[in-house]
């Protein structure tokens, strides 16, 4: 089965365990949906020091490499900063959908109904 690529976008918690683990649930939510996640913010923390102005900023260009390659922009969780806006602007500037996490289940359901 070919899942189709979606970029897991939200507006990430300081703290480094709480993120991961948001993470974690977002990609779980969206596999069981029928998707393959891609989420950078679960591996460049591990070898990327956002506090080193380079590597923040090769980051942000890696992670906008990634979201072009994918089908759907799925943004998580209850805040908008703006990592998020431009992830949402890029997507929209690509033609790429967006939606919410609940739409992401919204649609697996209705997939489930018609197939």
């Amino acid at each position: 089965m070919v899942r189709p690529l979606v970029y897991i976008t939200s507006a990430w918690s300081a703290d480094e365990q709480e993120a991961r683990e948001k993470a974690e649930a977002y990609c779980r939510t969206v596999y069981e949906a029928g998707y393959s996640p891609v989420c950078p913010r679960l591996f460049y923390p591990r070898f990327l020091d956002d506090n080193i102005p380079q590597e923040h900023k090769d980051r942000v260009d890696m992670s906008a490499q990634l979201l072009r390659r994918c089908r759907i922009l799925a943004v998580c969780g209850t805040v908008v900063n703006e990592e998020v806006k431009q992830d949402i602007a890029l997507a929209k500037h690509l033609r790429i959908v967006a939606t919410t996490l609940e739409g992401i289940t919204t649609i697996e359901k209705q997939n489930k109904r018609n197939g």
